[in-house]
């Protein structure tokens, strides 16, 4: 399925390509702030809809995860990072998404702060 997703001014826009079969919930210390679900796909399956530098990027701890978001409404629409094979992998902010509902899906809780 093809799903829409943007910030809230529409500064950042995106599409993502798959089934959600789940969400994430992390509780690590950037992730409890910012309280996103996290639907994790391949990069590849994540296609960009505006430009690069339409959007700003935070790292910290490992500097191995770049949390992407709007530099004008401070949305946190999606990550990058590798899995632990070394693949490309996008955790897209489920709450940004259009047209779902996100009662529907199952939440496991991560527990990031052990890491």
């Amino acid at each position: 399925m093809l799903y829409k997703g943007s910030c809230h001014c529409g500064n950042v826009k995106f599409e993502a390509e798959g089934s959600i079969e789940g969400l994430t919930a992390c509780n690590c210390s950037i992730c409890q702030r910012k309280g996103a679900l996290m639907w994790f796909i391949p990069r590849g399956q994540l296609k960009l809809l505006t430009q690069e530098e339409d959007q700003a990027s935070y790292v910290f701890n490992k500097h191995v995860i770049q949390h992407r978001f709007c530099p004008k409404c401070g949305i946190h629409t999606y990550g990058e990072g590798t899995d632990p094979k070394g693949n490309a992998v996008a955790a897209v902010n489920a709450r940004v998404l259009e047209d779902i509902d996100l009662d529907s899906f199952a939440v496991h809780h991560y527990d990031g702060r052990k890491l």
